[in-house]
């Protein structure tokens, strides 16, 4: 197995980063390792929380958003192993798995409850990260397709449902479907948050693949389409991994208006 293969592998495999950083998307970009797992739940938890507000209260569900909201606190709880309490009297989860089971019982029975509407299709995303990280596939890629479809075209959540289903079909094996999912992301990421990250996880799939050639090309363009991100610095180091294999790597194209 090549290093930047099991990079990718132990990329899956990260803890989200949410539970360590609360909901400073700052981390989103400095945590490498933990940066496309994470996008979801920090959407949710940071400049998310406002788009999911609006998604729900302009749809006359406030009700339902009020329950959501009560459902949504188990995942505001941290991780501790110190037993401390937290602010509001209540003992820290003691491991990731424990929260994860935690936030996956509530957003379930909430659904359950809820079993149509828009703030059921909204609890599916949260839903299907935690339902992902448990290892519960199937559950995963139905809980972001309840999302997307219930999620019209333009909503800023979306992109990272898309995202969470590339991952699941991934884990699943179905890395065709995955570049399919990423190709997806591609077209509806269009805010800066996400800017560049479908083709970054396209070339990840093209190197599990085998096809790293065609994967360093791939990365090789995404400096150019998507400067200053988050993206362009990841596809940076996939390069030098790969470069560092012996794959030929072209250099990263500039932007438009880098002679400008």
């Amino acid at each position: 197995m090549s290093v930047s293969e099991k990079l990718t592998r132990k990329e899956l495999k990260q803890p989200d980063a949410f539970q360590k950083a609360g909901s400073q998307v700052g981390a989103w970009v400095i945590e490498r390792r933990r940066t496309v797992v994470a996008a979801g739940v920090l959407a949710l938890l940071g400049f998310g929380g406002v788009a999911l507000a609006n998604y729900l209260a302009v749809r006359g569900e406030e009700r339902a958003a009020q329950e959501l909201g009560g459902a949504l606190a188990a995942m505001s709880l941290p991780v501790e192993a110190s037993g401390q309490t937290t602010a509001g009297g209540k003992a820290p989860y003691k491991s990731e798995l424990e929260k994860d089971e935690a936030v996956a019982k509530a957003l379930g029975e909430f659904r359950q409850k809820h079993a149509s509407g828009k703030s059921s299709a909204a609890a599916a995303l949260p839903l299907g990260h935690a339902l992902f990280r448990l290892g519960r596939h199937d559950q995963a890629l139905a809980a972001f397709e309840d999302f997307l479809k219930g999620a019209p075209a333009g909503e800023p959540l979306r992109a990272t449902a898309v995202e969470g289903k590339g991952y699941v079909l991934e884990a699943k094996g179905e890395l065709d479907q995955a570049l399919a999912a990423y190709d997806q992301l591609s077209r509806e990421a269009t805010g800066e948050f996400m800017n560049g990250m479908g083709l970054y996880h396209r070339a990840r799939v093209l190197i599990l693949q085998g096809k790293k050639e065609e994967a360093a090309k791939q990365l090789s363009e995404i400096p150019a389409t998507a400067p200053n991100s988050a993206a362009a610095r990841l596809a940076t180091e996939r390069m030098a991994l790969l470069a560092a294999e012996g794959v030929n790597v072209p250099p990263p194209a500039k932007p438009a208006d880098a002679g400008q």
